[in-house]
């Protein structure tokens, strides 16, 4: 390769906004997980390395059971990661991802437990409950410019104690267990309704909340980024985040865009939710769920840990439930499971930092370039 074509090949990769988001964010975790350590060891020093970081790093690929849990904890992960990052790339702060994943769950589980419906039309009422659910913020925010953040914030906690006290009902409720406390067991009561596993819960340790919910959010995933690059509609609902003024100017419509956004970052998260509790992972409390579910706020971490990509989107969260369930496996005898969300709590919060990486990184690529053409340029 020639001088020239090297430089220019270097100013390509700096240029290349993928390659240094990624880089940016490899650097976030890296020095996330040296701070890490460094938390384990002023905790316990002497079991901060083998007792510590490389169970957390490891224990994922341990057993296939421990990655199969990844697995089925990443697939709703990766949908709220989408819901919160389809709503930054447009200019909008979804923190109520968690009041759309509720209704979401709502959704699923009352068209699979009262209804019997199969799988998908229950993923669809999820996805329908939760696009109501975004689409309310957004309204307030077209129609009366109310910061979505106060509306979404508050519509999370309506929307939590409305689903409880539906399913709950005074424990009469169709949907309700009163032997266990929680909503009837989708294996027992709705079988019919569960996500199929399609043979995956046998390479997982026949782990039987495996199930083909992972594709089904790498492909939402997929669809996002080709509807947010590759077409007319998501470049106008971009162009109303870069800058809502200069979008109007240009003939764009966006009060219709906001309340589009905010609709379909609120489906995103219900689908998410419908994938959680119709592969049974787990099943709902009404009794004690009294704070919002933790996977709508952990979608924000996987959108800032992607820089918003929807394909990016995919590996953050897998590396966010990785780390997670590691943290699961630290023997309570030296640490607290919650050290784990410390560790992802430092990754994300370097991730604040994200634009400074990206500047050094675009900087060093950008003048080794040059130097590379300085240097040679008398072989010329």
């Amino acid at each position: 390769m020639d001088n020239k074509n090297k430089s220019s090949f270097g100013e390509r990769i700096a240029s290349s906004g993928a390659f240094v988001s990624v880089a940016a964010s490899l650097i976030c975790i890296v020095l996330g997980l040296a701070l890490g350590l460094i938390a384990l060891a002023i905790i316990n020093v002497e079991h901060a390395w083998n007792d510590g970081l490389m169970v957390i790093i490891t224990s994922g690929l341990k057993s296939p059971r421990n990655m199969g849990t990844v697995l089925a904890n990443a697939a709703p992960l990766i949908m709220t990661g989408l819901s919160v990052g389809f709503a930054f790339k447009t200019g909008l702060f979804n923190i109520g991802a968690a009041g759309q994943y509720t209704l979401g769950a709502f959704g699923a589980l009352y068209c699979a437990i009262v209804w019997q419906l199969p799988w998908y039309l229950c993923l669809l009422a999820a996805m329908v409950l939760g696009a109501l659910w975004g689409a309310i913020p957004g309204l307030f925010k077209a129609y009366l410019n109310i910061n979505e953040v106060i509306t979404a914030i508050m519509f999370n906690w309506i929307g939590l104690y409305l689903v409880n006290d539906i399913m709950y009902g005074k424990g009469k409720s169709p949907m309700y267990d009163i032997s266990t406390t929680k909503t009837f067991s989708l294996r027992k009561a709705a079988p019919d309704s569960m996500i199929p596993s399609w043979g995956m819960s046998d390479y997982f340790g026949k782990l039987q909340s495996v199930t083909i919910a992972i594709f089904i959010a790498i492909f939402f995933a997929i669809v996002v980024y080709v509807v947010l690059s590759r077409t007319t509609f998501g470049y106008e609902l971009k162009a109303c985040g870069f800058n809502k003024h200069a979008a109007q100017y240009a003939g764009i419509n966006d009060k219709r865009n906001i309340v589009l956004s905010m609709t379909i970052a609120g489906a995103l998260a219900g689908v998410g939710a419908g994938l959680y509790y119709l592969s049974t992972v787990a099943e709902w409390n009404p009794q004690v769920s009294t704070a919002l579910p933790a996977m709508g706020f952990n979608g924000i971490s996987a959108a800032l840990l992607a820089c918003s990509n929807p394909l990016g989107t995919i590996f953050s969260s897998l590396f966010i439930s990785y780390i997670t369930v590691g943290g699961t496996k630290l023997s309570t005898q030296y640490y607290t499971k919650e050290i784990a969300d410390v560790i992802t709590a430092l990754i994300i919060y370097l991730c604040a930092f994200s634009l400074l990486f990206k500047n050094k990184i675009r900087a060093a690529l950008m003048g080794k370039a040059r130097r590379i053409q300085v240097g040679k340029g008398g072989d010329d």
